[in-house]
């Protein structure tokens, strides 16, 4: 019997072992069979707080973690029934500022070898290219500033070698989402400008173009005939060295409406870049700026390390963060709540944002919130897309967004979570996590409950649940005249 207990211990252990590991084992989720070990359940929480945070923000964070969540961590009932997590990318841009298309993504500005101190023709055409004349009477194409520059002329495509110009044609520049044309010129026999290689051009009043004007150039026949006009693809753009992009619609980079008649050219313009000297310069330096930056990137790698050791409060989710990518900051914080935790209840907010957590859960208990397929903010409706600037959104086609929750914050049932959890991989983003959540939340229609107290502008309400836009220093204030008043807004004359 001894020798079959020692051939067995060996086999035992085995299993045990394996079980343990395929069960409980470290970094695993328990799941399944342990639910009859509730020792090794997963910590419940009633409502989880995500807070969506920049990396360099470790002021604020200071700020809520000494304002609301400090007083969270004192509340004998409420502390052991929510989890806060900071939400940040766990990787910094590595293009400085200063080198980016713009603020608010990671894209270099690729300017290389600038053409300067001369006009540049925007367009030009193989010589074997024949002109078409075709049956569009509006032809227009769309393009993005990326460095200032200065149109100078306007030009339309000719008709025949040897018979002159012998159209009406007019030529327009508009500046995205605006009605009025910033300039024009108008092609007729008797007035039909300069001819330049292949183009009849004529000057127009000049403006400077500034780094990320979006424009659109419109070409309309006042004829009864249509344009000499030709495909984007047959034509070589002159960027200036990378200071402008021609778009087209085809790319799915602009909406249809940034389109008037047909997409295409049906002539040209001429331009020069401006601000030359500080141009070269800003090349000049820029491997130096990289390198300061890089190294500041590993300084703030350091900083974050060292809060997330001292707080065990942030969330590192798999992107580089920035404005841009706040959206799939959350579906991976989504998919780390399902994964790490048990709850019911998930609230979304900023770190620039009042939260009055005590506030939140009476609401919840009084109108009985805890409860499935639950979206409750303050809900934007028939809220225009913005097609320029930081909410410059060009991927979602429609003039106005399903509704969506204003960003000071929200809340959704679990089983909503779990929905943006398992179909993270396959949801698109759009230019903003508020406007993005109302468009996934298109797909399932939850039900949504409207309240104002979740406010969406820097306005303080006594009573309010959430209120955004506010500095350090602000939010600092605002608690200390709820705790010695209770009310954020003003103490009443005693």
């Amino acid at each position: 019997m001894r020798n079959w207990l020692v051939l067995l211990c060996p086999c035992a252990v085995g299993v045990a072992l394996h079980l343990w590991l395929l069960l409980g084992g470290p970094g695993r989720h328990p799941a399944g069979p342990l639910a009859f070990f509730p020792q090794w359940e997963l910590k419940r929480y009633d409502v989880i707080v995500g807070v969506l945070s920049a990396r360099h923000n470790h002021e604020l964070r200071n700020v809520i973690r000494n304002t609301w969540v400090k007083h969270l961590k004192q509340h004998p009932a409420l502390s052991p029934r929510v989890l806060v997590k900071f939400i940040i990318g766990a990787h910094g841009c590595g293009v400085p500022v200063e080198d980016r298309e713009d603020p608010y993504s990671c894209k270099l500005l690729n300017i290389t070898n600038p053409v300067l101190n001369q006009e540049i023709e925007a367009f030009n055409l193989p010589e074997d290219t024949p002109s078409v004349l075709s049956e569009d009477r509006i032809v227009s194409v769309n393009f993005r500033v990326l460095y200032p520059i200065v149109i100078t002329s306007l030009g339309v495509f000719y008709d025949a070698d040897g018979v002159g110009f012998q159209r009406n044609i007019t030529v327009k520049l508009y500046q995205a989402e605006q009605e009025e044309a910033l300039f024009s010129a108008r092609f007729s026999p008797p007035s039909c400008g300069v001819q330049v290689n292949r183009l009849w051009y004529k000057p127009v009043e000049q403006f400077i173009l500034p780094e990320s004007f979006e424009g659109t150039i419109v070409w309309e026949s006042q004829d009864l005939q249509g344009l000499v006009s030709r495909n984007l693809h047959k034509v070589k753009v002159n960027d200036g060295g990378g200071v402008l992009r021609v778009s087209m619609t085809g790319e799915g980079s602009w909406p249809h409406e940034f389109t008037e008649g047909v997409e295409g050219i049906a002539g040209g313009f001429i331009y020069t870049i401006q601000e030359g000297d500080g141009l070269l310069q800003s090349l000049h330096t820029r491997p130096e700026r990289f390198v300061n930056h890089l190294k500041n990137l590993e300084e703030e790698d350091a900083l974050l390390k060292e809060e997330s050791g001292a707080y065990d409060d942030i969330v590192f989710v798999d992107v580089v963060d920035t404005y841009r990518n706040v959206p799939a900051k959350l579906l991976n914080f989504y998919r780390w709540t399902v994964e790490s935790a048990n709850f019911d209840l998930l609230l979304k907010t900023d770190d620039d944002c009042y939260i009055n957590l005590e506030a939140v859960f009476n609401r919840i208990m009084h109108e009985k919130l805890d409860r499935p397929n639950i979206w409750w903010g303050n809900f934007r409706l028939n809220w225009a897309v913005d097609r320029t600037g930081k909410w410059q959104e060009l991927e979602y086609p429609s003039p106005a967004y399903p509704a969506f929750a204003c960003g000071s914050g929200y809340v959704i049932s679990k089983d909503i979570v779990q929905w943006l959890a398992s179909n993270s991989e396959r949801l698109k983003t759009y230019q903003g996590e508020d406007v993005s959540m109302g468009i996934w939340m298109a797909a399932i229609g939850p039900k949504r409950y409207q309240d104002s107290l979740w406010l969406c502008e820097k306005t303080c309400e006594k009573g309010m649940l959430s209120s955004p836009q506010y500095s350090p220093q602000e939010l600092t204030e605002l608690w200390k005249v709820k705790e010695l008043c209770g009310d954020p807004c003003r103490c009443e004359e005693r």
